[in-house]
Parts: structure tokens; C-alpha cells; sequence
């Protein structure tokens, strides 16, 4: 059902049935690292180029994912996934891996959300019974594509995030004892003029507001509803804004924990090459498929919002001088007694 506005409230509650989340070496040297399914030793992932490594965690993630629900590959309608590289290609090769039905979607690291939120949406209306969602992204990749190739050795500022590593996917379906995939708020596109691509957090920074405030409007919920509200890859300098943007809002996150998906997975202090914090379609993936699920599954959270960010630049807009239009997908997560 859609409320006002921009949010949809999914009457049928469906579950995440089963979720997994595989990452490389750094992120495994994190503080989450004992949440994630599998951790790779090399950032090769045991392949010959940054694109095929990509492609093997997302398929590994899936896989993983599909077993852990304990069914097969053809008990899955729907498989709705993207990534970052140029024509999703990581999500289509994975696709193919898979023999799923496939509906590529691009949201940048706001993957993670839109194709959650559509798989939830796919079985609140019958339209299937049981869909795969999932996103990956690799740092080399992404450097590759968007900056400098990482051999280059280019300098960074302060500003800048460490795309992360890894893949995360979960498997929705209609009945189980998994957290209820209560409702979701679909973004709109947000651009307030910035160009520096090594400043993603302050580009993100307006949507994820944006549509935070969305869901408190659309639902009639205040911030205390929710035990945790977490945004996907804001870092040290988007979060700040975030919160500030919501205040001139008049949404008052005080009292409610209120995070960011890049900070949680590496150790700033210790991790000084991440600069601001994590980014990329596998951060929010990771962190919400392989932390935030035991948090819920262990009851040490009930409620918790997700609201995953992404930067729609391209090489060519951002050549072109192009700015940097954003959005944000929320997920509200909920784990019933």
C-alpha cells in the first residue's frame, strides 16, 4: 500500500529469509569482521582482474544467500540486482551465473535499498513468492572506473572514501522467522551543485535527508520509533550535514542512534588509508546483510531504518563537468516478538 508521498507500506510483511555477506582483506580487518560470511585474504579474490574479482563475490554472496534459506536456485522467481560498473555488468555476469530471472537496476550505493525495496515489493503484491536481492562493489574497480587506477598512487584528501570490497545479498520471501521488511521510501534525484568526486559524502549528504524527512512525513513515525536509523556511505563529513539538513527540517534525530554505514566498518583510527569512511554499493550491503541482521535476529535491535546513498555520476558526466545528482532509498526493518 502506498502511504502519502513517497513510501510504500508492505501489508503482507515480508521476511528476509536469509541473508550473506562476503568482503576482502580490509574490511575483514574491521570491527564487523566476525559478521560476515566469508573474508578473503587478497583483494585479487582469487581472479586475474579487478572486474572478474567483483563479479565472484556478488556470485558467491548469492549462492550463499540462496543455500542459507535451504533452497534451490529454481525455488527463486527474481533476482534484482546492480552494481557500479559501467552497464551493472558485475550484477548481469552474476545474473547469468545464476539463471534467474533478472531485473538490473542502478541506484550507485543506494543498490543496496532500491533492491531490497523491490524484491519486498514483488512479493507484497504476489507477483512472487521468493526474490534475491543484492549488490557488490570492489575498491580497485571503482578507482579504476571513476578516479585513478589504484597502481597510479594517487594522493587523496580528507574528504575522500575507500570504496568497499564485498558483496551482500538476501533472499525475501513470504513467510519465515526472519526480520519483516516493514516499509520503504523511495528517493528523489537531489543535486545542490557539487563536482569534487572526492567528496561524496557532502554530494549525498541532501538526499539521505531528504529522504529521512520523506519517511517521518509520509508515515506520521517520529525518529524514536526506530531503535537505529543508519545511512548508507555519508562518512565523517556527510553525516554532520545530514544531521544538520534534518534539523532545519525539524526532524530532531536526539535520542535516536543515528549512523552511517562507512564508519561502522572500518576503524578509522587504525584504518587512516579509508580517509572519511567506507562508500560504495557493497558498504550499506555488507554492513545491513551481515551486521544489522544479527543485531535484529539476536533481538539486540527491533527496529532499525536503512537509508542507502548513492552518487549518480558517470565518468563521462563528471569529464563533461558535470555535478553530481544523489538519492537515497530507506528500508525500515522491523523484528516482531
Amino acid at each position: 500500500m502506498r502511504l502519502n508521498g513517497q513510501t510504500w507500506e508492505f501489508t503482507s510483511k515480508p521476511v528476509i529469509l536469509s541473508a550473506a555477506a562476503v568482503v576482502g582483506p580490509e574490511e575483514g580487518q574491521g570491527p564487523l569482521s566476525t559478521d560476515f560470511d566469508y573474508v578473503y585474504d587478497n583483494i585479487d579474490i582469487n581472479e586475474k582482474t579487478w572486474e572478474k574479482a567483483e563479479r565472484r563475490l556478488l556470485e558467491q554472496a548469492s549462492q550463499l544467500a540462496v543455500v542459507k534459506a535451504e533452497l534451490t536456485k529454481d525455488q527463486i522467481q527474481f533476482y534484482v540486482g546492480g552494481d557500479l560498473m559501467n552497464q551493472i555488468i558485475s550484477s548481469t555476469f552474476a545474473a547469468r551465473t545464476l539463471g534467474v530471472p533478472y531485473l538490473g537496476v542502478f541506484g550507485a550505493c543506494s543498490t543496496s535499498m532500491e533492491s531490497l525495496a523491490l524484491a519486498a515489493l514483488l512479493v507484497d503484491t504476489g507477483a512472487a513468492e521468493r526474490v534475491l536481492a543484492g549488490t557488490a562493489s570492489h575498491n580497485c574497480t571503482a578507482e579504476k572506473q571513476f578516479r585513478y587506477p589504484t597502481e597510479y598512487g594517487a594522493q587523496k584528501p580528507p574528504t575522500a572514501q575507500y570504496t568497499v570490497t564485498g558483496a551482500g545479498c538476501s533472499v525475501v520471501g513470504k513467510n519465515g522467522k526472519g526480520p519483516v521488511i516493514a516499509r520503504a521510501t523511495i528517493g528523489r534525484v537531489m543535486d545542490l551543485g557539487i563536482k569534487d568526486p572526492l567528496n561524496m559524502g557532502a554530494a549525498m549528504a541532501p538526499a539521505a535527508a531528504d529522504t529521512i524527512a520523506a519517511h517521518f512525513r509520509d508515515t506520521g513515525l517520529t525518529p524514536g520509533y526506530y531503535d537505529l536509523v543508519i545511512t548508507g556511505d555519508l562518512a565523517s563529513v556527510g553525516l554532520p550535514i545530514a544531521k544538520e539538513l534534518l534539523q532545519k527540517a525539524g526532524v530532531h534525530m536526539n535520542g535516536t542512534e543515528f549512523t552511517d554505514c562507512g564508519l561502522l566498518i572500518y576503524d578509522l583510527q587504525n584504518q587512516t588509508y579509508v580517509k572519511a569512511g567506507g562508500s560504495g554499493c557493497g558498504c550499506s550491503a555488507v554492513v545491513t546483510y551481515g551486521h544489522l541482521l544479527k543485531k535484529l535476529i539476536h533481538k539486540e535491535l527491533k527496529k532499525v531504518l536503512v537509508v542507502a546513498t548513492g552518487a549518480l555520476l558517470s565518468p563521462l558526466s563528471y569529464q563533461q563537468g558535470e555535478s553530481i545528482p544523489c538519492i537515497a532509498h530507506a528500508v525500515a526493518l522491523e523484528m516482531e516478538d
